[in-house]
């Protein structure tokens, strides 16, 4: 056999490049591209001063303030008990350990409607919790947050999780017998590696609270200029059949969504170049 003979190329599993990226660009416009480009299609009806008169009006903006502050909030709160439920499922061993780590996973699971019902049975005045608070929980912006909380918490959990168990116990080993003390392991050795995780926890937990809707409406009570959210406010539109009044608050709410995503996008990738590289 000539030796030049040209070895044949691998069978590829996966269809070629070509296909695969067509694949990709259909489900991209079909599922994402179209739909937001039907809002800002329904949007174009409105004049710029009737835009800005729906966008700017003060009921839509103490919405505003409300779905991004406690989505904000809750991120936070997430950032903080997530990471502690995770290093306490990968560094510890205790009776039930599998079951409660099953259990991070039920806000995935539970309809957001069935959530918000629970939690408004919980932290209701005369819940079975609201009941030993002084102030109310449900109905004010402090039901929200737990709301957001709840529905956000597996996000934070499940990607510091992982990056937790690659962590070597022999890096702490190292840096306790080169006299480091345990706050400097964790915040010179362990902390940065957990940076970047966090950091995708808390976009991937800020993003849902945005959109969220089911859950909150119940334990929200919905009362405008202080309980209300922008989806709510949204779906109010829709069921007047303003659908141009609805698509333009979805502009703001999808504009400020994108520049606050990238935003943490860019924090988390300048991270990532400081904290692992």
């Amino acid at each position: 056999m000539n030796s030049l003979t040209l070895k044949k190329k691998p069978a590829r599993v996966i269809p070629g490049f070509h296909l695969s990226l067509g694949y990709t660009m259909l489900y991209v416009s079909l599922l994402v591209l179209l739909p937001l480009a039907m809002i800002f299609f329904h949007t174009m009806s409105l004049s710029w001063a009737e835009f800005v008169s729906i966008v700017s009006n003060p009921r839509a903006i103490a919405s505003y303030k409300l779905s991004f502050g406690t989505a904000l909030a809750a991120g936070l709160l997430n950032v903080l008990f997530g990471t502690i439920i995770a290093w306490v499922l990968v560094r510890y061993h205790f009776p039930f350990k599998r079951i409660i780590d099953g259990l991070v996973d039920l806000p995935f699971a539970l309809p957001t409607a069935v959530a918000g019902i629970a939690l408004t049975s919980l932290y209701a005045p005369n819940g079975w919790i609201g009941q030993f608070f002084d102030f109310k929980i449900a109905f004010t912006p402090l039901g929200i947050i737990i709301a957001l909380t709840f529905i956000g918490l597996p996000f934070v959990v499940r990607t510091v999780q992982p990056v937790l168990q690659n962590i070597s116990a022999e890096v702490e080993e190292a840096s306790a017998s080169l006299g480091a003390t345990r706050l400097q392991t964790f915040s010179k050795v362990i902390f940065p590696e957990l940076v970047p995780a966090i950091l995708t926890g808390f976009s991937l937990a800020f993003a849902r609270a945005l959109g969220e809707y089911g859950s909150v409406v119940f334990i929200a009570g919905n009362m405008p200029m202080k309980t209300e959210i922008t989806p709510l406010i949204i779906m109010t539109k829709l069921e007047q059949y303003d659908y141009a009044g609805a698509t333009a608050i979805a502009v703001v709410m999808l504009v400020t969504s994108f520049v606050l995503l990238f935003t943490i996008n860019l924090i988390q990738w300048l991270a990532n170049r400081r904290f692992v590289h």
